[in-house]
């Protein structure tokens, strides 16, 4: 790989959220317990569907799903970013770097892609509630989510490929907490003018063209609740609010990062820490305090637990 791109960076230096000892002990404990919440939430609402019989339909199904890419997504980055907080020496080799970037952008394109079907999913269930059950059926669903992997899997591979080309001959210091396509592709020995173009047309249109799936399907399923419905009305709103707000919390950073030049913001830390950190530990408290039948299959759930140790 070295002859073919003239690459002499074997290992990158990951500057963090702050150089203060005392300030990474705090984001130390503050994102321990985010990814603590982010595991045990996403797998209770995981287990939840699993094992209750009522959970059926294809909006539980997707929620499952999005749980578990939930918890991957933050496991690309959490792990390593709590352990650099305690070390001296934060570095991540090249291919770690490069193995990273893959998995942050194939489990943050499922997660695109898979909200943009659950959009597909509600707007069926509203618009469509006499035909919901032939539609979505449980094939169809797995044929979904299996095109949302293939997808994320394209989108992912070709940053990677374009990214791993790059000539890397001297800076080695990532201006953040982990890698990702902007801050290491400045990095190149290069002019990135192109790379840059084709970048934004992969991650930047790819948001973009998802927010905008989004936001016409729900505005046609707010319309339809409004003229048509009389009976299950505010439920349909309390679904289709919590789906906005997850859509606004993961669609916002990514259009703000990839959506314009590679250039350094003093924001993109921020924004960073609320896509790989406050979205995945946000969606099962949304999820399950807005839904009353998940609350409910959680209660039994724990009811059957609390008797079984009891006997």
């Amino acid at each position: 790989m070295e002859q073919r791109n003239h690459t002499v960076v074997t290992e990158f230096v990951l500057l963090g959220l702050s150089h203060s000892r005392q300030v990474q002990l705090v984001f130390f404990v503050l994102f321990l317990l985010s990814y603590v919440v982010i595991v045990l939430g996403n797998l209770l609402i995981i287990v939840t569907i699993k094992v209750d019989s009522c959970l059926t339909s294809a909006m539980y199904f997707f929620l499952c799903n999005l749980s578990f890419i939930d918890l991957c997504y933050a496991s690309v980055t959490s792990p390593r970013m709590l352990a650099d907080l305690l070390s001296q020496r934060k570095t991540i080799s090249f291919n770690g770097c490069m193995a990273q970037l893959f998995f942050l952008h194939f489990t943050g394109g499922a997660e695109m892609f898979l909200l943009t079907v659950m959009a597909y999913d509600r707007y069926v269930a509203i618009c469509k509630p006499l035909h919901y059950m032939s539609i979505m059926s449980r094939p169809t669903c797995c044929r979904l989510v299996a095109a949302c992997w293939v997808g994320a899997f394209v989108h992912s591979i070709v940053q990677t490929i374009l990214t791993i080309h790059l000539p890397f001959c001297g800076p080695n210091k990532i201006d953040n907490y982990f890698c990702d396509v902007p801050p290491v592709i400045r990095l190149a020995c290069t002019n990135i003018y192109v790379i840059e173009l084709l970048m934004v047309s992969n991650s930047g249109l790819i948001s973009l063209g998802c927010f905008l799936v989004l936001l016409v399907s729900y505005t046609v399923i707010l319309v339809t609740v409004r003229l048509r419905l009389r009976d299950g009305k505010w439920k349909a709103l309390s679904t289709c609010a919590s789906h906005i707000t997850v859509v606004t919390l993961f669609f916002g950073p990514c259009m703000f990062i990839y959506l314009r030049p590679f250039s350094n913001f003093s924001a993109d830390k921020s924004i960073a820490v609320i896509n790989t950190v406050l979205t995945p530990m946000v969606n099962p408290l949304i999820y399950t305090l807005r839904n009353k039948k998940v609350k409910d299959s959680m209660c039994r759930l724990w009811s059957r637990h609390r008797l079984s140790t009891e006997n």
